[in-house]
C-alpha cells in the first residue's frame, strides 16, 4: 500500500508564486498513491480562483472515500486538510488541535478498511511553536476519539513544522510510536526548491512493516508547492522495519 502526505500550499508554487493546481495533481499522479493526505487545501478562496479544491481532487482521483477538514476560515472560504482513500472509511472523526489564541489547527482520524486489514490513519498540520506542537500531540494521543483505534495498527502523517526534530522523543515515544522519517537528513522536504527541514513526517505503531519511504524530488515537485511530498510504502503484516 502506498500513502502520500503533501502540503500543497493551496496549489501555489513555492518560488514562482503561481497558482497552478494541475502541477500538484501531476506530482501526486506520478507517485500513484492509494491514500492521499493533503494540507493547506483551499475552498472558495480568491487566491485560488474560488476553486473547490477538495472536490477537484476527489473528482480527479475518483477514490472510494474522502474527508475534508476546514481549519482556517477566511473572509470567503478557507483552507485545511484532506484525505482521499482507495478504500472506504469504517469511521471518521475530526478534532481541533487549536491551542488558545494560535492559528486554528486540526487532525483527521479515520479507520480504513484496506485489503490487508483495518488500520487507523491520522492526518494533521501542526503549529509553528514548539511548545504548541507538543501540546497538540499530547491532546491527540490522549483524545477519546483517537483511543477508539487502540488495538489497531496506526499511521500518523502530516506537516509537523518540527524543525528541531523533537516530537519523536516526546509523547510519540511515550505512546510507543516509531518515527518512519528518520534520520532527518534523508527526509528533508522544505523548502521544496532547496530542502533543509524535515517537516513532513510519519509515525507508526503496531503491526506495520515499512517497505520504503522517500521524499519525492522530481523537477515538477520542486515547482508545484513550497513542500515536497512524503511517500510511504507499507504492509500490515509485522513489526515496523524502516528500509
Amino acid at each position: 500500500m502506498r500513502l502520500l502526505s503533501y502540503n500543497i500550499h493551496k496549489g501555489i508554487g513555492g518560488r514562482d508564486r503561481r497558482y497552478q493546481l494541475e502541477r500538484v495533481i501531476a506530482v501526486i499522479e506520478q507517485e500513484n498513491p492509494d491514500i492521499i493526505c493533503l494540507h493547506e487545501v483551499d475552498r472558495n478562496v480568491r487566491r485560488s480562483r474560488f476553486n473547490n479544491q477538495p472536490k477537484i481532487f476527489a473528482d480527479y482521483f475518483n477514490m472510494q472515500d474522502s474527508l475534508y477538514q476546514l481549519n482556517v476560515k477566511l473572509k470567503t472560504g478557507g483552507y485545511g486538510n484532506l484525505i482521499l482513500s482507495r478504500w472506504r472509511f469504517l469511521s471518521q472523526h475530526q478534532i481541533s488541535l487549536t491551542n488558545k489564541w494560535r492559528k486554528a489547527r486540526g487532525a483527521q482520524i479515520v479507520m480504513i478498511d484496506s485489503p490487508e486489514g483495518t488500520f487507523q490513519l491520522v492526518n494533521f498540520h501542526l503549529g509553528l511553536a514548539e511548545k504548541e506542537r507538543h501540546w497538540q500531540i499530547n491532546h491527540l494521543l490522549t483524545h477519546r476519539l483517537f483511543a477508539e483505534g487502540n488495538g489497531y495498527p496506526s499511521v500518523i502523517v502530516g506537516d509537523t513544522n518540527d524543525w528541531r526534530n523533537t516530537l519523536a522523543g516526546g509523547k510519540f515515544s511515550e505512546h510507543e510510536f516509531q518515527e518512519v522519517t528518520q534520520p532527518p537528513s534523508r527526509y528533508r522536504s522544505f523548502p521544496a526548491y532547496m530542502p533543509v527541514g524535515t517537516l513532513d513526517k510519519a509515525f507508526i505503531r503496531g503491526a506495520i512493516t515499512i517497505k520504503h519511504a522517500k521524499v519525492a524530488k522530481s523537477k515538477l515537485a520542486k515547482q508545484a508547492s513550497d513542500h515536497l511530498p512524503l511517500v510511504i510504502d507499507f504492509h500490515l503484516n509485522g513489526a515496523g522495519e524502516i528500509s
